[in-house]
C-alpha cells in the first residue's frame, strides 16, 4: 500500500467533508434564499451523475466487465435504498432539504445528522477508491459531494439550533462527521488497494448504485421543490461540468 495517497485520501475525504461544517455555519448565522441552495443543489446532482457514468461505473466496467458491475452497482443500489426507507421513518426523509426542520424538532434534526453520515459512506469510498489506480482523485465526484453536503447541514444545524442546541454541540457534531468522512476515505483506499481490481470493480459500482439511489431519492426531488423547472437546467450544466472535468477540460 502506498502511505502516501492513503494519507492524501484521507485528506480529500476532509475536504469533501468540510462542506458539513460551512452548512452548518450557514444554517447557524446567515439566512439563504432557498431557491439558490436548491440549484446548488440541483448543479451538484448532475455533476454526480457524470462522475458516475464517466468515472466510477467506466472504471468498474473496464475492470470487472459488464456482469460484476451491473450486479454491485444493484447491490448498492438496494442497501442505500433500504437504509433511506429506515432514515425516512426516523424524520430524515428530507436532510437534503435547505428549510429548518418544523416536523418533527430536534429528533428530525439528528436523525438528518445521522443520515448524513450514512450518505457519507459510499461518498468517502469513491474518494479513496479514485486513488488506487495511481491517476488522482476522481475531481467531478468530489465537487458534487462537497456541494451536496452543504444543505443538509444548513437543514439539521437550523432544525438544533430551533431545538435549543448549543453551538458548541452542533458544529462539535459536523466536525466529527468530517473527520468520518476522512477516516472512509483512507479505509477506502487502504483497504481495497489491497484486493484485486476485480474486487476493486465491484466496490466502485457498489458504491455508484448508492448514489446514483441517493441522487434520485433526496438530491433531485428536493431540488424540484424549490427550483420547479429551472431544476433541469441546473442539473444538466451540472452534468455538463462533470463531463467537462472528468476529460480533462476542467
Amino acid at each position: 500500500m502506498n502511505w502516501v495517497d492513503a494519507v492524501l485520501a484521507a485528506v480529500w475525504g476532509l475536504i469533501a467533508g468540510a462542506a458539513l461544517p460551512l452548512g452548518a455555519a450557514l444554517g447557524w448565522f446567515a439566512k439563504l434564499d432557498r431557491g439558490a441552495v436548491a440549484a446548488i443543489m440541483a448543479f451538484g446532482a448532475g455533476i454526480l451523475i457524470s462522475a458516475i457514468a464517466f468515472d466510477i461505473m467506466d472504471e468498474a466496467f473496464a475492470t470487472g466487465g459488464l456482469a460484476p458491475s451491473a450486479g454491485g452497482f444493484l447491490l448498492g443500489a438496494l442497501i442505500f435504498t433500504g437504509g433511506s426507507l429506515l432514515l425516512a421513518r426516523a424524520g430524515a426523509r428530507h436532510r437534503k432539504r435547505s428549510v429548518i426542520v418544523e416536523n418533527g424538532g430536534e429528533d428530525a434534526a439528528r436523525a438528518i445528522a445521522l443520515g448524513t453520515a450514512i450518505d457519507g459512506i459510499p461518498e468517502s469510498i469513491v474518494i479513496g477508491l479514485s486513488l488506487i489506480d495511481g491517476e488522482g482523485v476522481a475531481l467531478a465526484a468530489l465537487i458534487a459531494i462537497f456541494l451536496s453536503n452543504i444543505p443538509e447541514a444548513l437543514s439539521s444545524s437550523a432544525g438544533m439550533k430551533a431545538a435549543g442546541r448549543s453551538a458548541r454541540y452542533v458544529f462539535g457534531l459536523w466536525i466529527a462527521i468530517m473527520v468520518m468522512s476522512g477516516a472512509f476515505a483512507f479505509l477506502g483506499y487502504a483497504v481495497f488497494s489491497r484486493f484485486p481490481p476485480e474486487v476493486v470493480a465491484v466496490t466502485q459500482a457498489v458504491a455508484g448504485g448508492a448514489l446514483i439511489a441517493l441522487i434520485a431519492d433526496t438530491m433531485i426531488p428536493e431540488a424540484f421543490a424549490e427550483t420547479q423547472g429551472a431544476a433541469g437546467l441546473f442539473t444538466a450544466l451540472g452534468f455538463l461540468s462533470g463531463f467537462a472535468l472528468s476529460h480533462g477540460l476542467g
